[in-house]
Protein backbone atom coordinates (compact mmCIF):
# COMPACT_ATOMS: atom_id res chain seq x y z
CA UNK A 1 0.00 0.00 0.00
CA UNK A 2 1.28 3.23 -1.26
CA UNK A 3 1.43 6.04 1.58
CA UNK A 4 -0.19 9.03 0.31
CA UNK A 5 1.37 12.08 0.44
CA UNK A 6 -1.40 13.89 3.05
CA UNK A 7 0.07 11.39 5.61
CA UNK A 8 3.15 13.42 7.33
CA UNK A 9 0.56 15.39 7.74
CA UNK A 10 -2.14 13.81 8.89
CA UNK A 11 0.95 12.92 11.89
CA UNK A 12 1.88 16.33 12.38
CA UNK A 13 -1.71 17.59 13.46
CA UNK A 14 -1.83 14.41 15.37
CA UNK A 15 1.50 15.89 16.93
CA UNK A 16 0.16 19.11 17.65
CA UNK A 17 -2.84 18.29 19.15
CA UNK A 18 -1.13 15.82 22.01
CA UNK A 19 0.84 18.47 22.38
CA UNK A 20 -1.29 21.09 22.92
CA UNK A 21 -3.51 18.16 25.53
CA UNK A 22 0.28 17.90 27.42
CA UNK A 23 0.35 21.82 27.85
CA UNK A 24 -2.94 21.55 29.36
CA UNK A 25 -2.03 18.96 31.58
CA UNK A 26 0.71 20.74 33.04
CA UNK A 27 -2.45 23.41 34.27
CA UNK A 28 -4.98 21.36 34.86
CA UNK A 29 -4.39 18.72 37.60
CA UNK A 30 -7.10 15.98 36.40
CA UNK A 31 -5.35 15.80 32.41
CA UNK A 32 -2.28 13.85 32.37
CA UNK A 33 0.94 15.38 30.78
CA UNK A 34 3.44 12.44 29.77
CA UNK A 35 1.13 9.90 27.94
CA UNK A 36 0.62 12.99 26.00
CA UNK A 37 4.08 13.82 25.03
CA UNK A 38 4.59 9.83 24.64
CA UNK A 39 1.96 10.02 22.00
CA UNK A 40 3.52 13.27 20.32
CA UNK A 41 6.97 11.99 20.10
CA UNK A 42 5.91 8.66 18.68
CA UNK A 43 3.75 10.28 16.26
CA UNK A 44 7.20 12.92 15.63
CA UNK A 45 8.49 9.70 14.90
CA UNK A 46 6.27 9.17 11.83
CA UNK A 47 5.57 12.66 10.33
CA UNK A 48 7.63 15.04 12.27
CA UNK A 49 11.09 13.39 13.23
CA UNK A 50 12.41 17.14 13.94
CA UNK A 51 9.88 17.04 16.65
CA UNK A 52 10.54 13.55 17.64
CA UNK A 53 14.16 14.75 18.25
CA UNK A 54 13.37 17.82 19.83
CA UNK A 55 10.96 15.49 22.54
CA UNK A 56 13.67 12.90 23.12
CA UNK A 57 16.44 15.89 23.74
CA UNK A 58 14.37 17.79 25.93
CA UNK A 59 16.12 18.35 29.42
CA UNK A 60 12.44 17.51 31.88
CA UNK A 61 10.27 15.85 28.88
CA UNK A 62 13.02 13.72 27.26
CA UNK A 63 13.66 11.30 29.95
CA UNK A 64 10.13 9.68 30.62
CA UNK A 65 10.38 9.28 26.94
CA UNK A 66 13.17 7.42 26.56
CA UNK A 67 12.75 5.53 30.20
CA UNK A 68 9.32 4.11 28.34
CA UNK A 69 10.57 3.53 25.11
CA UNK A 70 13.50 1.57 27.06
CA UNK A 71 10.73 -0.95 28.15
CA UNK A 72 7.84 0.56 29.33
CA UNK A 73 9.62 2.12 32.36
CA UNK A 74 7.50 4.52 34.83
CA UNK A 75 9.61 5.75 38.30
CA UNK A 76 8.18 4.95 41.20
CA UNK A 77 7.68 9.03 41.85
CA UNK A 78 5.12 9.28 38.57
CA UNK A 79 2.60 6.34 39.76
CA UNK A 80 2.64 7.56 43.53
CA UNK A 81 1.77 10.80 41.62
CA UNK A 82 -1.10 9.42 39.40
CA UNK A 83 -2.62 7.07 42.27
CA UNK A 84 -2.98 10.19 44.23
CA UNK A 85 -4.49 12.06 41.57
CA UNK A 86 -6.83 9.02 40.64
CA UNK A 87 -7.41 8.47 43.99
CA UNK A 88 -8.66 12.29 44.61
CA UNK A 89 -10.84 11.97 41.69
CA UNK A 90 -12.36 8.85 42.91
CA UNK A 91 -13.72 10.28 45.85
CA UNK A 92 -14.71 13.65 44.12
CA UNK A 93 -16.63 11.48 42.26
CA UNK A 94 -18.42 10.44 44.86
CA UNK A 95 -19.82 13.75 45.67
CA UNK A 96 -20.90 14.80 42.09
CA UNK A 97 -24.30 14.95 40.58
CA UNK A 98 -23.50 11.50 38.79
CA UNK A 99 -25.25 8.57 38.25
CA UNK A 100 -24.42 6.25 40.29
CA UNK A 101 -23.28 3.77 37.37
CA UNK A 102 -20.54 6.76 36.59
CA UNK A 103 -19.56 7.21 40.33
CA UNK A 104 -19.00 3.25 39.96
CA UNK A 105 -17.57 2.33 36.84
CA UNK A 106 -15.04 5.55 36.69
CA UNK A 107 -13.07 4.39 40.15
CA UNK A 108 -13.56 0.65 39.04
CA UNK A 109 -11.37 1.79 35.43
CA UNK A 110 -9.19 3.91 37.99
CA UNK A 111 -8.47 1.00 39.95
CA UNK A 112 -7.50 -0.93 36.66
CA UNK A 113 -4.84 1.61 35.51
CA UNK A 114 -3.46 1.77 38.66
CA UNK A 115 -2.69 -1.99 38.72
CA UNK A 116 -1.64 -1.84 35.32
CA UNK A 117 0.41 1.18 35.97
CA UNK A 118 2.17 -0.33 39.65
CA UNK A 119 3.37 -3.42 37.59
CA UNK A 120 5.25 -1.67 34.86
CA UNK A 121 9.14 -1.69 35.54
CA UNK A 122 11.03 1.44 37.50
CA UNK A 123 14.36 2.35 36.60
Amino acid sequence: MRSSRFTPVLWRLLAIVCLALAALGVVLPLLPTVPFLLLAAWCGGRGWPALETWLLGHPVYGPPIREWRRGGVVPRRAKWAASAAMSTSAIALQFAPLPLAARIAAPLFMLAVAIWLWRRPER
